[in-house]
């Protein structure tokens, strides 16, 4: 088996960076069942995946490694992840398997667990599941084996949840709507929401033969989106990744809408109702112009590590409802307990109605910086934290947030996943933050 296995929830010894047999998942499948079923007793595991080839071999490995630790499997079939994670609460599942790479090539691919409330798996149930893998299967006895069965109104009662996240009296008749769902798990759900909503829809890239997910299409290449847009003289454009966890956006005039200009959309739109919860929660890539825009408004801002778990955990403490990343991982808690590429869409869409204005005039209420990236290449991950806190970094990062005054900011921030040190200057003045940031990663280069 050639996949690479991504598990996005890190589950050491299951799921590396590197080609796994499907003898790991089944493993992973057994610790998993053993675990949730000693805390919570027998009950089901729902297991859906997106639309990658090999999806169908991993679910048949994770079906067989969950009922041999005597727990029920329901197949769900291709749905976005946080359709899966709607799902496992409301079907009061002992917790919720998402097969998936996300935006990644069709070749890979990876695990999500979600606990029973529908978001992710605390550590301590991790670390258990961990410690199994490296134990041998323990198969229950004959009588107590897990039996599988198939959910297959799945889809509908996602399509039913989104619609539920906007006013009842609210529909988007007369609104043209393109959609990108690049050959992934949103490929029967998103053109079905906004259709029955009233929208005028074009669809794009939902035709998923296996192999075409994230190629070409999709949030990550949003270049087709936007010449769809200005062909058809559509209203907007809304993009979605290959587990549809993720949204980026078009406006009328073809412009993309990242992450940052949507999460300001709707914090904008919710304070100026009276209905925003606390603040918003970014992280170390929001682009500066949205803190600015925010502490223009009075709304509070805070950054996280960069990662979804750290922005919902931020999010937790706080008792806020709102917060994001650049991607378009959206998260609004207020309507669900994950990110959801197809419910922030509706929210921007219904802040759009309330506001009377087009995508292209809210989103243009902030003003986004010039941001400039550069990786700079390791001999190993081991030197990243060396590199970092030298005083040599530590000396040209005070010079070039010094050159930047108050008006742009400086992040060195190792790769979780490889030998990488990006660098990142923002600013108010284009040239200015190119030239900064060449200036930092040469300043790195120069230790290694």
């Amino acid at each position: 088996m050639t996949t690479k296995f991504f598990g996005t929830d890190g589950i050491r010894g299951a799921v590396g960076q590197e080609p796994i047999t499907p003898k790991t998942i089944v493993h992973l499948g057994w610790a998993l069942g053993t675990v949730m079923r000693k805390h919570h007793g027998k009950g089901q595991v729902l297991v859906g995946k997106d639309t990658r080839v090999s999806g169908y071999l991993l679910e048949s490995a994770m079906e067989a490694g969950l009922s041999s630790a005597g727990v029920d499997v329901t197949m769900l079939g291709p749905l976005p992840t946080p359709a899966i994670a709607y799902l496992t609460q409301t079907a009061r599942a002992l917790a919720g398997v998402v097969i998936s790479a996300s935006h990644n090539h069709y070749a890979d691919n990876g695990i999500k667990f979600f606990s029973p409330q529908g978001t992710k798996i605390s550590d301590e149930i991790q670390s258990e599941i961990e410690a199994l893998m490296s134990q041998e299967i323990q198969v229950v006895d004959s009588e107590e084996l897990g039996k599988a069965h198939r959910m297959h109104d799945a889809v509908g009662r996602y399509v039913e949840f989104c619609k539920g996240t906007i006013p009842r009296r609210m529909n988007f008749k007369g609104l043209k709507v393109a959609l990108d769902c690049a050959n992934g798990a949103a490929y029967q759900s998103a053109p079905t929401v906004f259709h029955e909503l009233g929208a005028d829809i074009h669809v794009i890239n939902n035709a998923p033969d296996g192999y075409n997910i994230n190629n070409g299409c999709g949030s990550t290449h949003i270049q087709g989106l936007q010449k769809a847009v200005v062909a058809n003289r559509c209203d907007v454009g809304i993009a979605f990744d290959g587990d549809a966890d993720r949204v980026l956006m078009v406006d009328q005039l073809g412009n993309t809408v990242d992450g940052d200009q949507l999460l300001f959309v709707i914090a904008d739109s919710l304070k100026k109702q009276g209905r925003l919860k606390g603040g918003v929660v970014g992280t170390l890539m929001t682009n500066l112009g949205m803190e600015n825009a925010l502490k223009q408004r009075d709304i509070p801002f805070v950054r996280a590590r960069v990662g979804d778990r750290y922005v919902m955990q931020e999010l937790s403490s706080r008792n806020w409802s709102l917060g994001g990343e650049s991607s378009g991982h959206i998260i609004c808690l207020d309507k669900t307990t994950t990110g959801d590429g197809l419910v922030s869409a509706l929210q921007v869409l219904s802040q759009m109605q309330f506001m009377e204005q087009p995508l292209h005039e809210l989103a243009s209420k902030m003003q986004m910086y010039p941001q400039t990236m550069i990786n700079v290449r390791l001999r190993n991950q081991d030197q990243a934290a060396e590199i970092c806190s030298s005083s040599k970094t530590l000396a040209a990062v005070k010079a070039t947030e010094t050159s930047l005054a108050d008006t742009g900011r400086v992040l060195l921030r190792p790769s979780g996943t490889e030998p990488v040190i990006r660098v990142m200057v923002e600013g108010q003045d284009q040239q200015q933050v190119e030239q900064a940031c060449q200036s930092m990663a040469s300043a790195v280069e120069a230790q290694l």
